[in-house]
């Protein structure tokens, strides 16, 4: 199956780029286009907020640029999408950032969500009789294949030395609900909203802060399509502006940000709440310190944090080739960010 995985990235990449030059064209000039797509995830965070309190279109009415968004339940399908030039910004889990570099699709990273927490969980079965991770050999487990919460899955079974006696199945999210109410799967490891729904009927075994604690960092990041980005980077400051607005909402007055969520979701206030708590949402200086990803001269530890998980991914067979320290450094652009400081600063 991982295998399987690693071919269909290379079968993807040689169809979808025989569309990508025409795909690629609509805004590949300097000309400001009138169209943002923006890929996104369902899930409470800086970019549901501002989409919700209307922040995008706020930074971007005096131009006149429409926005487009664009669910997907995977960064996989983001990656598809960035590679045919069918989107402009992509969020997703960062282990699917790295398959873009490691892939070869022009993007670059500008942005982190958040750090993960309790909203990535390892769930089992109340009734499978499971109460530690060891009690999962020979069991089925679910999660998004090349997603955050796999590249945790696959550390905490190999910490636990059960990674070749556990049988992996690759599902979406929906799909991970679904088997799990027929009872198709033992457990799942998975990110809210679905998450909470498992524990109903669930108990979770590990979370992604404690995989964290033992080094295992996982985030969700926005990338730019470089076509994009390096031809309007105005309007990628611009973009960058309306997310440090949200999360300047969701630290000020986390209720408010609870509601907006929540009406983008179609959940309770209550529950989105809950499940903001869950990841750490950095701050624009934080994102831009040491720790993260550094400042234009001088990247940081999160570099480190990319060429680890490649080199993980290589080992599963789920990229062929591990991008250089350089082709990272090229990946990890700090500069909208430093930019939008700068400007909202003034």
């Amino acid at each position: 199956m991982k295998t399987s995985f690693k071919v269909s990235i290379v079968i993807i990449i040689v169809l979808l780029s025989l569309f990508a030059i025409s795909s690629c064209g609509s805004n590949s000039s300097g000309t400001t286009p009138d169209k943002i797509r923006i890929g996104y995830l369902r899930v409470p965070n800086d970019e549901t907020i501002a989409k919700s309190e209307g922040l995008f279109a706020k930074y971007l009415a005096d131009k006149n640029i429409e926005t487009e968004f664009i669910i997907f339940d995977s960064g996989v399908d983001a990656n598809k999408a960035l590679l045919a030039g069918s989107i402009d910004f992509a969020s997703m889990g960062h282990t699917n950032g790295v398959i873009a570099l490691a892939t070869g699709i022009d993007a670059e990273l500008i942005w982190i969500h958040e750090v993960l927490g309790e909203a990535e969980q390892l769930v089992v079965r109340d009734d499978a009789g499971i109460n530690s991770i060891e009690d999962l050999s020979g069991r089925k487990v679910a999660t998004v294949f090349a997603s955050t919460a796999h590249f945790s899955l696959l550390h905490a079974l190999r910490d636990a030395g059960i990674e070749n006696s556990v049988t992996l199945l690759d599902m979406q999210t929906a799909d991970i609900v679904a088997a799990w109410q027929r009872g198709d799967i033992d457990a799942a490891y998975t990110w809210q909203p679905t998450l909470d729904q498992l524990l109903t009927e669930g108990t979770s075994l590990v979370t992604s802060e404690q995989m964290a604690n033992k080094g295992v960092v996982t985030a969700n990041i926005l990338l730019a399509r470089r076509g994009f980005s390096e031809n309007h980077p105005e309007l990628t400051s611009s973009f960058i502006s309306a997310l440090m607005e949200a999360g300047k909402l969701y630290k000020n007055d986390p209720e408010k940000a609870a509601d907006l969520t929540a009406a983008e979701l179609e959940i309770s206030p209550d529950i989105t709440a809950v499940q903001m708590l869950g990841s750490r949402w950095l701050t624009p200086e934080e994102m831009i310190s040491a720790d993260f990803l550094g400042t234009s001269e001088q990247r940081g530890h999160f570099a480190q944090v990319i060429k680890d998980t490649a080199v993980f991914l290589a080992e599963q067979n789920s990229i062929d080739t591990i991008p250089s320290d350089q082709d990272i450094e090229k990946f990890v652009n700090p500069s909208y960010i430093e930019k939008s400081l700068s400007i909202n600063q003034d």
